[in-house]
Parts: C-alpha cells; structure tokens; sequence
C-alpha cells in the first residue's frame, strides 16, 4: 500500500501569540513559518509524490504552497477530515488560561474520555482522520501503485492521533508524542500493518535545547502542547 509524508504546518501566528486556533479561520504563517514552508521542496525533492492533501485551514495550504510551486503537475486535494480538531468554546483562547480548566486534565491524562464544549470528541477527532488516511491509501494505490508515496498537510493533534493509531497505541497514550511546526512524520501502509519510518522529523535538533523559565509549555513540564504548539524558540 501506500506511503504516505504528514506534514505539520508551518509556525502560525497563534503558536507565537501562545493561542490555541483550532478552526479560527483568518490564522496564516508566521514569518517563520514561511521560512519554514519554503524548505520543504528542498527536503522531499528526492521522494515522488503522487498527490497532495491539505486541510482547508489556511496555514496548511500555505505551508504546501511552496511544495506545489515546484512541482507545478503536483495535485492538491483538500480533504475536512484532516482539519484541525473542534476545540469549540476552548478555539481562539490563550493556551496558559486553559491550563487551569478542569477540562485540561482528561486533555492531558484521558484523551479518549476528552469532549471540546461546542467541538468534538478527542476520540470523534481521530477516528475521521484515520478513516481519511485509508480511503487515501486505497485512492492512491488505486490509481498511482501500491508502492506510491502521497503528501498530507494537516495539524498537531491530527498527526500525533495518526501517528498513534499507526503503532497500534490507544488515544490515551498519544499525548507521549510531539511534532513540531513543519516536521515530516513519514508512515508506510501495507497490507498486514503500517510502519513509523519518520517522526517530526524537522531536519535539526534545536527543539532539543533545554528552554528557559517562563518558555511556552511543552513535555518538559509532563504536560503536551494542545494543538502542537510553537515549536523551538
């Protein structure tokens, strides 16, 4: 079956403002972000990619357009399914006020108990990406071989949940996984069982520098980053 490229899209303007986006349309890259986005032809230009799908939030099709300049035969499909999660009444507030929602704990701890007021379930969430990613990996099979390679541009909490998914990992476990803005998570299907051959795989190791007091929140506190966060400083 196929392999499929996730790729987390490039730093927003609400990682760097420290707010957690979800659906909030209007929320493009930062200028980092950009530069991030601009790199990503020079990493994948060895590996052939059937196709291209992005979900429709901006700061995904704008990580992908660099990608598509350079390979101008390159289709793009846009598919809500690999959306950003439904964080409902939780979207467009700061990251350090929802720290003390009770809500927060089953985030962190329960995942799978974990439902957004006004949004989705955590568990609703991954069910229709992973569902996405096999009616993908049939499509592309189909129509481009069982050893082609496809792209899909989508967010943290989507990748991470895929990602668990992939090592046959409940949903309770998957906040022990971190991607970083623009990281490349690479996971090749077959017919018994897939295999993680990359994870958030950013090229660099500066996410691996200890950070400051006072820096945004990440694992090194034990909790993860809801929404993926900002990536390294």
């Amino acid at each position: 079956m196929a392999t499929l490229i996730l790729v987390r899209h490039g730093r927003s303007t609400a990682n760097t403002a420290g707010v957690l986006a979800g659906r909030t349309p209007g929320v493009h890259l930062d200028e980092r972000g950009v530069a991030q986005a601009a790199r990503l032809p020079a990493r994948l230009a060895g590996v052939p990619l059937a196709v291209a799908v992005s979900s429709p939030l901006e700061r995904c099709r704008e990580t992908l357009q660099p990608l598509l300049d350079a390979r101008p035969s390159l289709t793009l499909e846009t598919d809500p399914r690999i959306g950003e999660c439904d964080y409902g009444d939780w979207s467009g507030r700061k990251l350090a006020e929802l720290t003390d929602e009770p809500l927060m704990e089953v985030v962190q701890q329960h995942p799978s108990a974990a439902a957004f007021p006004g949004g989705e379930s955590m568990r609703a969430m991954q069910a229709r990406a992973v569902d996405a990613v096999r009616e993908w990996n049939a499509r592309i099979e189909q129509e481009h071989g069982e050893s082609a390679v496809y792209a899909m541009c989508s967010h943290g909490d989507i990748i991470k949940s895929l990602v668990a998914d992939a090592l046959g990992m409940h949903l309770d476990l998957f906040q022990r996984i971190h991607v970083e803005p623009c990281s490349v998570t690479a996971i090749r299907y077959t017919r018994t069982r897939p295999f993680l051959l990359r994870l958030g795989d950013t090229g660099d190791f500066g996410s691996l520098v200890p950070r400051a007091s006072g820096e945004e929140e990440s694992e090194e506190s034990g909790r993860a980053v809801v929404g993926g966060g900002a990536g390294a400083p």
